[in-house]
């Protein structure tokens, strides 16, 4: 596969082992989708250029949702921790996994008991949700990027799947960026316990379509997936649901990918840029 640089001299785009119609210019956006970990900051640290892609957005209108597969906080956390990075956001601003895997739950599975590993945040979602947390007679396990993971709680997890409840992960991250380099995630926790249990998940997050079908919901009538982009750092989420979903998808090297896995990689993004600072000099360059 070749990867041909873009015409006007900044991305990347392909062609060669499948079609794709001529990508959508940066100007004809009307909304972004923004991953968080590793596109917009890495720990307590907002990523260059962060502040000014957000004061172009607000300057020209251009509505925005923070997108991430991160389960570990809800929402308001997300709101709290943005807020205190300097940037003006709000709840409803935020979806994440854990969100997702809770609406997935009551709207799509009759499953109501639940033996969750996850952080008291991801917990404290279910329960808002009108679930029920247990550790017997559950009707499904639920698994999320849980840092407060213990061997008792993986025991008692693998004991419940072999007894027949249902597997259900909240997203497939392998790993986690942080400022002390990537650690363990989601996804890693998944091929454990399908090693030791052998039950593959449904799991929810990026991604799964039915992330944009809500993100479509939050910004409000008239939006369509070509009118929208999603920006992140993965391959294997963030622009595998944009190509999936029909979105732009706009890759940023600050994060999980790096530039030499776009030579083998079948998820393809329409444009990559360095961070966010790159991407707002291309929008203002595109006006």
């Amino acid at each position: 596969m070749r990867i041909l640089p873009s015409p006007s001299g900044y991305g990347l785009r392909i062609t060669d082992y499948e079609f794709r119609a001529m990508r959508r210019p940066l100007s004809s956006l009307r909304a972004f989708l923004l991953d968080m970990d590793g596109t917009v900051y890495l720990g307590t640290r907002l990523l260059p250029g962060a502040k000014g892609f957000f004061r172009l957005l607000a300057r020209r209108g251009i509505p925005y949702l923070f997108f991430t597969n991160n389960s570990s906080r809800d929402r308001f956390l997300y709101r709290d921790k943005l807020v205190g990075m300097g940037l003006d956001v709000a709840p409803d601003q935020i979806i994440t996994s854990g969100e997702a895997t809770a609406l997935y739950l009551t709207a799509r599975t009759a499953y109501r008991r639940l033996y969750v590993l996850g952080t008291p945040s991801l917990e404290e979602e279910f329960r808002h949700a009108g679930l029920v947390l247990a550790d017997e007679d559950v009707d499904a396990v639920v698994l999320g990027f849980d840092t407060t993971l213990t061997y008792a709680k993986l025991e008692r997890a693998c004991h419940l799947l072999r007894g027949g409840a249902a597997f259900i992960a909240t997203h497939p991250d392998r790993v986690c960026p942080t400022e002390r380099g990537p650690v363990p995630d989601c996804g890693s926790m998944i091929a454990l316990l399908r090693k030791a249990t052998g039950v593959r998940p449904v799991v929810i997050g990026k991604p799964n379509r039915r992330m944009v079908a809500m993100a479509l919901r939050k910004l409000g009538p008239g939006y369509r997936p070509r009118d929208v982009a999603i920006v992140g750092d993965r391959l294997y989420t963030d622009m595998r649901m944009g190509r999936r979903a029909g979105l732009t998808s706009i890759l940023v090297l600050s994060g999980e990918t790096k530039r030499e896995e776009l030579a083998t990689t079948r998820d393809v993004p329409d444009y990559v840029f360095s961070s966010l600072r790159e991407l707002a000099e291309a929008l203002t360059r595109d006006a």
